[in-house]
């Protein structure tokens, strides 16, 4: 069952926008006619130079939405110093925004750099001496350079920050009040996210001046074009049998997104899905290097692997294409969440298909969900032919199960203290050493010597 909305229709055109020629030759190398709602609206705010905040969900054309209005105005500058600046919380996103920014600039003079961590701090500090016009980066590599006196920011004139809500999520927020004092008072703020957080309010309210809003969808409101279904299941291993089964058919499920719920359960699945289904399958998470996860992502839009297993915050704002499934391995705690997982297929008029495995532990944030969205996830029942599997992870274990089985092998667990009687020769007390012992007796000394007190005494008695 697709899920109906209404549709947000646009008749503008890119040619409508008043793009210069050098913009508008690269939109059309890049085949694009329509601007999707976001960019359309934000376009004449951020060329008007206010403040503003969009909320938009993933997949909506966010980075066009600041980089198109921000190229149109930017003027050729021979000055080393960054004019420009944008925020994203991850190493995929800075690589990304640089790529896009890259495209529309094709027939502009632009210098853009993209910095983030993992890479040698010595090698961005070089290319921050060699100028650069927009700075895309972490904000932690950000703030290193700042303070290191290479990177100068008095001259940025705008500053933007995508995905804000994931940046505070990852505890970004002090690293952004720091780069805030760093920045020239005067510049326009530009914030995108894709939900609307008493976090994300506080750092409007204390930095951004009378910000002009625009959300384009409401938060929990999903794409009209995803068909979305449910499966219960009982625990992890169950979910892996039925996972395994769902992507046997290979022409059904040409490109899947599995969302596992944190790193070490992404390797899990992978580690499983990979013996399965060799050479089809890769994974990303914080844990792995920058260039696996950049290989990963490479391979899987490329057709090369198709299944991809990841985290959500490494996944968030990634440009993944022509997903045909979403897979929820687990049921997300905030229903957002869900929203921002799903919107990663049925993009460009195609359908797209998501669904949710769910335990009975899970039972609450499936109703959450449906809750936000008002609509019932339908269910199916598991085939017949997937085993119903009576192994437990760690987590999924009683608590006094784990903390009995922990450390241990195959020996039973004997509760009570780990105490013994010890063995003679480790009752002894530490005197200080036999040596130092030895000659103190040697070379006895007055006990009244340098006494200065006893001394005193003693000539009064006389």
């Amino acid at each position: 069952m697709v899920v109906p909305l209404p549709k947000i229709s646009s008749r503008m055109t890119f040619q409508d926008l008043d793009l210069s020629n050098p913009l508008r030759n690269a939109i059309n190398d890049l085949g694009f006619e329509t601007p999707t709602p976001i960019q359309e609206e934000a376009f004449p705010v951020v060329r008007s130079g206010k403040d503003i905040v969009g909320i938009a969900q993933t997949g909506t054309g966010k980075t066009f939405a600041y980089v198109l209005p921000i190229l149109r105005d930017l003027k050729f500058s021979k000055q080393e110093t960054p004019r420009v600046l944008i925020l994203v919380p991850t190493r995929e996103l800075v690589i990304q925004v640089v790529d896009e920014i890259e495209k529309l600039s094709k027939y502009i003079t632009l210098r853009v750099l993209g910095v983030y961590g993992g890479v040698n701090l010595n090698r961005h500090k070089q290319a921050v001496v060699e100028g650069c016009d927009i700075i895309v980066a972490t904000p932690g590599r950000l703030y290193d350079l700042a303070v290191s006196r290479v990177l100068k920011l008095k001259a940025i004139q705008k500053l933007v920050i995508d995905e804000v809500d994931v940046m505070l999520d990852l505890g970004f927020r002090f690293q952004l009040l720091n780069i805030f004092d760093l920045l020239p008072e005067r510049r326009q703020n530009i914030m995108f996210s894709a939900t609307m957080t008493e976090d994300v309010e506080a750092l409007i309210d204390d930095f951004f001046i009378a910000p002009k809003k625009i959300a384009i969808a409401v938060s929990g409101t999903p794409l009209d074009n995803i068909e979305q279904t449910s499966y219960d299941v009982p625990n992890f291993y169950t979910k892996v049998n039925l996972l395994n089964h769902l992507l046997f058919d290979k022409s059904e499920y040409g490109k899947v997104l599995v969302f596992a719920p944190n790193k070490r359960n992404a390797d899990r699945i992978f580690n499983i899905v990979d013996e399965e289904f060799p050479n089809q399958a890769c994974v990303i998470h914080s844990n792995k290097t920058q260039n696996y996860r950049i290989r990963s992502i490479e391979n899987f839009n490329k057709g090369k692997h198709r299944i991809l297993i990841a985290t959500d915050v490494i996944a968030r704002g990634l440009d993944l294409k022509e997903i045909t499934h979403v897979i929820n391995f687990n049921t997300p705690h905030y229903p957002e969440n869900y929203m921002h997982r799903i919107g990663r297929t049925g993009r460009a008029d195609h359908l797209g298909k998501s669904i949710l495995l769910a335990t009975e532990k899970e039972k609450e944030a499936k109703k959450r969900i449906e809750e936000l969205m008002n609509y019932e996830i339908p269910k199916l029942e598991i085939p017949e032919v997937v085993e119903i599997s009576n192994e437990l992870t760690e987590e999924e274990r009683p608590k006094e199960d784990r903390d009995q089985s922990r450390n241990r092998t195959s020996q039973d667990f004997v509760p009570g203290p780990a105490f013994h009687e010890k063995k003679d020769k480790n009752k002894k007390v530490n005197l200080g050493g036999s040596y130092r012992r030895e000659i103190a007796k040697k070379y006895k000394k007055p006990k009244t010597k340098g006494d200065k007190n006893f001394n005193r005494k003693h000539k009064k008695k006389k």
